[in-house]
């Protein structure tokens, strides 16, 4: 774990990640679209899981044991490009996946939303550093509070968390997170809602 800033901001940028909300939420949302059904929620949300978050952060992490970028979190913009193409790439395959052996619509509509918002986050990156881990968390509270309920918007307080821990460890600015919370349910969250 990197040691800029302070430790409180380094717990929840890493236990907040996006590598870790997005093995979480697929659960969250196979579970409603399978109707609690406890086999079809691991299997669809573990798909989801391992090639929208497991297998693009090894590939991630694996680079940066090897120096190709400085960190897990790639915080150099100009070396995001290729970690944020291969994310895209995996999350195509989870995709044709899904598709060919008959995801829940939810869960497809869950990975349609991840796809453009990264599509998203990959332009933006091309010239502006916007936090993906705002992204993801804004975009996955937005989901939540749609699939079970107005009070899981209570969750937006972890979204601030998240904002305020990727600032104090230096790895953003203000007006970046903020852009990020912004983006994750305007472009994730609209896709989810309009694909459902």
């Amino acid at each position: 774990m990197d040691t800029t800033g302070p430790l409180a901001a380094r717990v929840v940028t890493e236990v907040l990640s996006p590598a870790v909300v997005v093995v979480a939420l697929p659960l969250a949302v196979a579970w409603h679209a399978t109707g609690a059904d406890v086999v079809a929620t691991l299997g669809w949300g573990v798909l989801v899981a391992v090639f929208y978050s497991v297998l693009p952060m090894a590939f991630v992490v694996r680079g940066a044991r090897r120096g190709h970028w400085d960190g897990h979190w790639v915080r150099d913009r100009a070396h995001r490009t290729v970690p944020l193409l291969v994310c895209l790439l995996s999350a195509a395959a989870g995709m044709a996946i899904m598709l060919v052996g008959g995801a829940p619509r939810e869960v497809v509509a869950l990975a349609w939303s991840m796809i453009l918002t990264l599509v998203a986050c990959l332009v933006i990156t091309r010239w502006w550093k916007i936090s993906v881990h705002a992204t993801v968390a804004a975009g996955a509270v937005a989901m939540v509070a749609f699939l079970y309920g107005p009070w899981l918007l209570l969750l937006t307080l972890l979204v601030a968390l998240v904002c305020w821990s990727r600032v104090a460890v230096a790895d953003h600015t203000v007006p970046q997170v903020v852009a990020g919370a912004l983006l994750g349910p305007l472009a994730g969250g609209a896709v989810f809602l309009t694909l459902h």
